[in-house]
Order: C-alpha cells, then structure tokens, then sequence
C-alpha cells in the first residue's frame, strides 16, 4: 500500500479454498486496503459469490463461470440454475426466463435451446451465454443501484436465497 496503487488484486482465493476461509479473508482485505482504491477478486463467479464480496468491499469480478457453464447447458437465471439439457425443456416452448429482456429470451424458447444444446450447435452455446452473461449483468446493475440507495444490505439478503444454490 505505500506503493499507492491505482487498484489492489486479491487472487488465489479459487483454487480449492473453502468459501468460509474466501470471505474471512475478503472481509479483512476489506479491513485493510484503502477504501478510494478499487477493489478487484480474481477467479469468483458464483453469483451469491459475487454479492457476499461486494458486501466485503469487492469492486470488479472476473471468471470463466457464466460463460463456460451456459456452452454446456447450465444457464444462471433469476430462479436459480436451469440445465437446459433436461427432458423437461423439451417440449417447453416458453423463454428462459420470462422476465428476462436478453436477445435469447426475447427470440428463442427453452425447448430450440434444448435442442440445440444438445446436438452441439455452437448458436445453443451462444445463445445460452448470451443469456448467462445479461444475466450477469443486470445483478451487478441491481447490486449497484441498492449501494447507491443505501439498500445493499437488504438487496443481499433478497438474492441470496435465490441465487445461493447456484454453484458451478
């Protein structure tokens, strides 16, 4: 810190750490990196993840979760994690998630996903990670909009039973 950088890293937190020993130790980075200073967790991608870090003073995410899960089939929504591939989605003509405002679920029904998953057609990869990455996005617009009004708190404690079950 007397190198006054622009930012601070905090890695090798997701390589086989317990998500306990994670947050006791995002918690007391929190405790000890200057707070003008972004705050930048390498590897974490689980949503719950992110929003139990951004309560430990996390600023930016980075991880090859939503992506690589969504090109298998396993797609993160606002009701916990679809497996796309499941039999049930095949004849379910209904969008991922109908509140959703993605290019996928605007266009595209849970059973073409399916269908595509499944055959391997690279558009079901894209389309999926289309989706898992808006998702992404707009939980992250939602974290920030409760900081900004002075809710986070209680905005975490709304997710996470949602999004808690989510797991790679």
């Amino acid at each position: 810190m007397e190198m006054d950088f622009d930012g601070y890293s905090i890695g090798g937190l997701a390589v086989g750490e317990s998500k306990p020993d994670m947050l006791r130790i995002t918690a007391f980075m929190h405790d000890i990196l200057p707070m003008d200073k972004p705050r930048y967790l390498m590897g974490v991608g689980t949503p719950a993840d992110l929003l139990r870090n951004i309560a430990n003073g996390v600023d930016m995410f980075d991880c090859v979760m939503p992506t690589r899960n969504a090109r298998k089939g396993s797609i993160f929504t606002r009701y916990g994690k679809m497996i796309i591939k499941a039999a049930r989605y095949k004849q379910d003509f209904k969008s991922i998630d109908p509140l959703c405002n993605c290019y996928t679920c605007r266009h595209f029904s849970r059973a073409y996903i399916r269908h595509l998953i499944t055959m391997n057609e690279i558009l079901g990869m894209r389309l999926t990670t289309i989706h898992s990455l808006y998702f992404y996005q707009e939980l992250m617009q939602m974290a920030r909009q409760a900081i900004l009004e002075n809710r986070y708190q209680q905005f975490m404690d709304e997710m996470l039973p949602l999004v808690d079950s989510m797991v790679e």
